[in-house]
């Protein structure tokens, strides 16, 4: 017993999982706190800025991450500390620059990417606020980055934990401040919540690789063998090879969820709501209803992170038998998780929904969405086995497949009927990607059991 708890993925994914559990615990009282305080129009304007730091993550930092964590995890293997350490800096400084240009511009044009891109000018101040969390954002995941490479997930899940909780603490801290002076606080506070969280978690990360770094290079044993300027740019080739591919693949996926979810207020309108109207039902949706449905997520989040390192592994020995039991067992326990969460909001949902928030209609969100559980843990979870398999380029397309569906409804659905246009899109997409997954995946497995 005690010999599997040593297993990377066994303690992995239990240390994510709880700290995953933990801060949407977290954050779902949050969102809570913040559709009370500010209303179901300030959290659509919250929510729609969302969009522009998914797509600054997936310019700066996002491949880069996965770039510095796979090959630190080959050289760590080897003991070749030094060279792991050269492959994190030298990330960090790529994606450092990166992450200051994407901040700067954000900062200078944030009236011109409110107007054009968010269509709603109210989002401008909040912009510029944000822009200072980018550069922290970078320094966090790429120490993230070593240390999943590492298979340290303690510090990720830290660092994850100390961002929730400044978050959280800051933006309570500051609103009972204004009440008690009379003053009213804006939606503004929670974005500024946004740069304390991302500082916090900076720190933590800060921090660890310090120590990181001293226990592996002891005091009496800190003389570095010569770097060549070469050496550097040889590192910076490799994970620019990994890395940029990854980023181009995130930033195409997160460029049509930018623009379904800018969208989505603007064709509310095209069905006949007023502004105010649009923001607040998108305001319940994304933010009041989809955190509950995703809330169980935490746990096929945790171990989709592990999976495809291990199932890499398997499938470089040649153990196809270790990759046919993790594609079977993922569908197996993901559809059980996801009938069990769909029965959960199905029977309680409504009451969540008023009792939460006060409001009816995110209970009855939370009804039509409850049916996308099952198709949600299966896909994710499948997508990282095909990853871990080298089939990045299949994921990618079922991706973009399923959410070029998902904008149809967006386009067509909503102006005629409404909110509901887009809950069905939702639904056809997760299903459609959910199928390309599993034949795809069960079409691997078939192979690996005639092999």
């Amino acid at each position: 017993m005690k010999r599997n708890w040593k297993n990377p993925l066994i303690t992995g994914t239990v240390i994510l999982t709880l700290t995953g559990l933990l801060s949407r615990f977290i954050g779902f009282f949050y969102r809570i706190f913040l559709s009370n305080a500010f209303g179901a129009e300030g959290m659509g304007i919250y929510q729609l800025i969302a969009p522009v730091l998914a797509l600054s993550f997936a310019l700066t930092a996002s491949g880069i991450q996965t770039a510095i964590s796979k090959y630190v995890a080959s050289e760590t293997s080897t003991h070749d500390y030094h060279t792991s350490f050269r492959t994190l800096w030298a990330g960090f400084l790529m994606a450092m620059a990166l992450s200051t240009a994407c901040a700067l511009g954000i900062y200078l044009y944030a009236d011109a990417i409110a107007i054009t891109f968010l269509l709603e000018s109210r989002t401008a101040p909040l912009l510029r606020i944000i822009a200072l969390s980018i550069p922290m954002a970078t320094v966090h995941s790429c120490i993230n980055g070593y240390f999943y490479g590492i298979r340290r997930t303690a510090i990720p899940a830290l660092s994850q934990l100390a961002e929730q909780i400044f978050r959280v603490g800051s933006v309570y801290l500051i609103y009972y401040h204004f009440r008690q002076h009379n003053m009213q606080p804006t939606i503004s506070f929670a974005v500024a919540g946004l740069v304390i969280g991302e500082s916090a978690s900076m720190i933590v990360s800060v921090i660890a690789i310090l120590a990181r770094a001293h226990h592996v290079f002891p005091s009496g044993n800190r003389r570095k063998p010569p770097v060549l300027l070469t050496t550097y740019r040889r590192i910076c080739s490799q994970l620019l090879q990994l890395a940029v591919p990854l980023s181009a693949n995130r930033l195409i996926l997160n460029l049509l969820q930018s623009i379904e979810a800018i969208y989505i207020p603007n064709k509310l309108m095209a069905y006949g709501l007023n502004n105010a109207d649009a923001l607040g039902v998108y305001g319940v949706l994304t933010g009041m209803s989809l955190p509950l449905i995703l809330f169980p997520s935490a746990i096929t989040n945790s171990i989709c992170v592990l999976l495809l390192p291990i199932v890499s592994e398997a499938d470089a020995s040649g153990n196809k038998a270790a990759v046919r039991r993790a594609i079977l067992t993922s569908i197996r326990y993901c559809l059980l998780l996801g009938f069990a969460c769909t029965a959960l909001f199905l029977l309680f949902g409504r009451t969540a929904g008023r009792l939460l928030f006060h409001s009816e209609l995110a209970g009855s969100f939370i009804l039509t969405l409850s049916f996308i559980c099952p198709f949600m843990y299966i896909a994710s979870t499948l997508g990282s086995i095909l990853n871990g398999l080298g089939k990045t380029a299949q994921t990618f397309l079922f991706s973009v497949i399923s959410l070029l569906l998902r904008l149809l409804f967006v386009f067509v659905a909503i102006p005629l009927y409404g909110i509901k246009g887009y809950l069905w899109g939702m639904l056809a997409s997760q299903m459609l990607q959910t199928l390309l997954c599993t034949v795809f995946a069960l079409h691997i497995s078939h192979k690996a059991h005639r092999g």
